[in-house]
């Protein structure tokens, strides 16, 4: 196979690739998650001990130390505060996770570019398939904390689904973006942090939009991940259905990102041998 060949870009390959590679995928994704935890004592526990922790630290600095409230009820307490805090963190760690390891995809695993016939563009999703498998343990932490401290379940949690699906989308965009990119630009690799850092404060995770004045709160709906964690409290805590239309408009823009994200790996992917 020639490195520096083209390779199809349509909308039709990029869902080709996923359906036609799907097993390979579905390994790579098990290797990565287990391959994580080898040689602890723990093992997979710790993807259930990290987010318990994380909360529980949170919950601490935020409604204990800076006694933050997020006005939802007037008997609102710490349990309650903490149960909306993490739908945001869940959200945003998706988000990072998957885009703070994209710009070193390529590069650390150079092998594959080199010296073996290997789909390069999977590699997205492996990433986005390990992050998904700790985020599902995250939401069912989340699912039984809520159930034991506020004693109910909405049945609009089913939508869950629905809400997250468009931000996997625009997330694979811009991984494929980042991992062409992070090829030719060392610098990218630490300059993603620092944004998806940004965005974590920039996001109503920590505090409700509500809490800024109306001239910034147009900077919060500026970020990409505002809608999904407003509309995940939506149907995970209140009960309340999503905004159908605001989601159908999400969805448009973040399948146009995951296709253009595609299309800028598959065009710039030819010149990977010679970089690496």
């Amino acid at each position: 196979m020639n490195p520096h060949q083209d390779h199809p870009a349509t909308p039709q390959a990029l869902v080709f690739s996923l359906w036609h590679h799907r097993s390979l995928i579905n390994q790579l994704i098990r290797r990565e998650v287990i391959g994580r935890y080898r040689g602890s004592i723990f093992g997979v526990a710790w993807s259930f001990f990290n987010p318990i922790l994380m909360l529980l630290v949170y919950t601490f600095v935020f409604s204990v130390v800076f006694k933050a409230r997020w006005g939802i009820a007037d008997d609102e307490n710490q349990a309650s505060f903490a149960i909306v805090l993490f739908v945001g963190m869940i959200v945003h760690g998706l988000f990072a996770e998957v885009a703070n390891r994209a710009p070193l995809l390529i590069l650390s695993n150079v092998s594959y570019v080199k010296r073996v016939v290997f789909p390069l563009e999977v590699l997205p999703w492996v990433t986005l398939g390990s992050a998904l498998f700790h985020s599902a343990i995250s939401l069912l932490v989340l699912l039984v904390a809520q159930l034991i401290l506020m004693h109910h379940l909405p049945w609009t949690l089913l939508l869950f689904p629905l809400i997250v699906a468009p931000l996997l989308m625009a997330t694979m965009g811009v991984a494929w973006f980042l991992a062409a990119i992070g090829v030719y630009l060392r610098d990218v690799g630490q300059t993603i942090g620092i944004v998806t850092t940004v965005m974590l404060f920039m996001a109503p995770v920590f505090y409700p939009i509500s809490a800024l004045p109306e001239s910034y709160q147009v900077l919060l709906h500026l970020n990409p991940l505002t809608f999904v964690i407003e509309e995940g409290r939506n149907v995970l805590l209140f009960g309340k259905l999503p905004n159908w239309g605001g989601l159908a408009l999400y969805a448009c823009v973040s399948l146009g990102m995951a296709w253009s994200g595609f299309w800028w790996f598959q065009k710039t992917r030819k010149g990977f041998a010679d970089v690496v």
